[in-house]
């Protein structure tokens, strides 16, 4: 099987090989007890690769090629908290290779700088959609707002089903995991960031 039919011409590609890594998702089929010579299995491992390119499509996206900014024009107070709420996102736990789904609150206070409110949730994407744990998204997402955006503050709050705790281990369904990643204004002013949350709750 030509596995270079992974990829489309001149599309962006993992830097492993293909071929290599199909015969490896090949192994852990026969380890299943499985045919792999059966037609529902035949293209398995080609079909999986070619979804790994959107499920972890974050390892293929430039932060930089999205994070097209503005000049701060006076128009926008310096104190005003920019918030989008309710970013649906997927993503996938490195310890279990398996789905974590929810939702994140994505915040920053420009300083000199503004963005395209769309890419506060493209930034998320890039993010979640690689192997991650919940709290290193927060994290990586406030760290690049601050960085891209000379941000006085961002922060990140991220509520979650991990599917490593509905259908393994200890099996409990309606779990949530909420984290918060904060900087500058929104981690040092108690009233910024009690300002955040009720934004959030509203």
């Amino acid at each position: 099987m030509d596995y270079e039919q992974v990829y489309d011409a001149n599309e962006k590609r993992f830097p492993g090989d293909p071929e290599e890594a199909a015969k490896a998702l090949e192994v852990v089929l026969k380890y299943l007890g499985e045919d792999t010579t059966r037609e529902g299995l035949r293209d398995t491992p080609m079909r999986m690769l070619k979804s790994y390119k959107r499920l972890f499509g974050g390892y293929l996206q430039d932060l930089d090629a999205i994070m097209t900014t503005f000049e701060e024009d006076n128009v926008i107070p310096h104190d005003q908290i920019i918030l989008l709420k309710e970013i649906e996102f997927y993503s996938t736990c490195e310890h279990h290779f398996l789905p974590f789904v929810g939702k994140a609150h994505v915040a920053y206070i420009p300083r000199d700088k503004v963005v395209g409110i769309s890419k506060l949730a493209r930034v998320v994407e890039i993010f979640s959609r690689r192997l991650q744990i919940q709290e290193r998204i927060g994290n990586e997402v406030t760290e690049a707002l601050m960085e891209k955006l000379n941000a006085k503050g961002a922060a990140c709050i991220i509520e979650s089903k991990h599917f490593c705790m509905t259908c393994r281990g200890v099996e409990k369904q309606n779990s949530v995991m909420v984290t918060s990643s904060l900087r500058g204004a929104f981690l040092d002013k108690v009233e910024t960031r009690q300002e955040l949350l009720t934004l959030i709750k509203n």
